[in-house]
């Protein structure tokens, strides 16, 4: 009977409809940046260019050495990992040995866990073994010096990919042994059909005008949209434009008209108790205003010099803050030169 019974229960784990309800409620579980990750190649919505390059290589048997590198959230990772997919199939992770940013990566990681891994080759594989080294830009120079010879000495039994968001923290030795490709951010129309697709999986109720504000806080980096949109569809019946800015914290565009009309229209004294009493209300930070107000300049009408004038002052008050400058007297600034920029439109 226990035998039996066993048997049963072997049976019900291994029918096909229990398997898949098991992975069904595992991915609900994910984060929707890693359950909608692309599998394959022909997954990735962007940079066809690219990905169609790489299928060449693999197709031809002559994967170099690769440097991707770019913004983040533009599928470098999910392109390396779909090559890795492609190149070992179901057993691709026995072949990849995957480090990042969350592992230590000085010099005794080059020299004991890569070395060990490039230079040994598995009994029942023919081929080379594939090493990535996601965020490599936050190795330390020693570490990447001591690299560079490990990734000329096993080049028959391993290829590396070395991602990156900044490539000017690669030094150049590094970098020439490599075959580079940029990412650049991806355009809105790609970020949106892939919007559309999760969307209607997971049935978010969202709005126009909150499709709309998702895109433009994106800012071509999908995993950021993809973060916003869980965020939104978690803590919102329906996702609309005051839904997605009240998630990120990013100012409203009511609120960054309201300041501008008020640093253009009123008087010193008047503008900054305004201002000072919506930043308290709403929670802003200057550094957000700066930004979100650079975007609005750009959509209204403004003499040339009194543009560059209120621009150049704008790029001083965001240095200083980033030096840690006081907020208040940044803000004093920042509307005094809208002042004067208000008094060169009238001249």
């Amino acid at each position: 009977m226990a035998d039996a019974s066993a048997f049963d229960a072997f049976n019900s784990k291994s029918s096909k409809g229990k398997v898949v309800e098991h992975n069904n409620a595992a991915d609900d579980t994910l984060p929707w940046v890693e359950k909608y990750r692309p599998v394959t190649l022909d997954d990735l919505v962007s940079h066809k260019d690219i990905t169609s390059t790489i299928e060449r290589f693999i197709d031809e048997n002559r994967l170099p050495h690769m440097l991707l590198y770019g913004p983040p959230g533009t599928g470098k990772t999910s392109t390396i990992l779909a090559c890795a997919r492609k190149l070992y199939g179901p057993m691709w992770k026995s072949m990849t040995m995957e480090l990042n940013a969350s592992d230590d990566r000085g010099i005794d990681v080059v020299r004991e866990q890569i070395k060990n891994f490039a230079s040994t080759k598995k009994i029942f594989s023919s081929g080379f073994k594939l090493i990535i080294l996601d965020e490599a830009d936050m190795m330390t120079q020693t570490a990447q010096n001591a690299l560079r010879r490990v990734v000329e000495k096993y080049t028959k039994n391993v290829r590396f990919c070395i991602i990156c968001n900044y490539v000017s923290k690669i030094i150049p030795a590094l970098q020439s042994r490599c075959t580079r490709f940029r990412f650049g951010p991806l355009e809105l129309s790609q970020v949106d059909s892939r919007l559309d697709h999760i969307i209607q999986n997971e049935g978010v109720k969202i709005t126009d005008e909150g499709r709309k504000a998702l895109l433009q806080l994106s800012k071509g980096d999908m995993r950021r949209a993809l973060n916003i949109l869980q965020a939104c569809h978690a803590g919102y019946e329906v996702v609309d434009e005051d839904a997605v800015y009240n998630c990120t914290g990013n100012p409203h565009p009511a609120d960054i008209e309201t300041i501008v009309n008020s640093m253009l229209t009123e008087d010193f004294t008047t503008a900054y108790s305004n201002i000072s009493y919506l930043k308290t209300i709403k929670g802003m930070a200057l550094q957000d205003i700066l930004t979100e107000v650079y975007n609005y300049l750009e959509l209204i009408d403004m003499p040339s010099n009194a543009r560059v004038y209120v621009l150049d002052k704008m790029a001083d008050v965001e240095y200083k803050l980033s030096t840690g400058a006081n907020e208040k007297l940044q803000l004093t600034s920042l509307i005094g030169s809208f002042r004067i920029g208000a008094e060169l439109m009238q001249k």
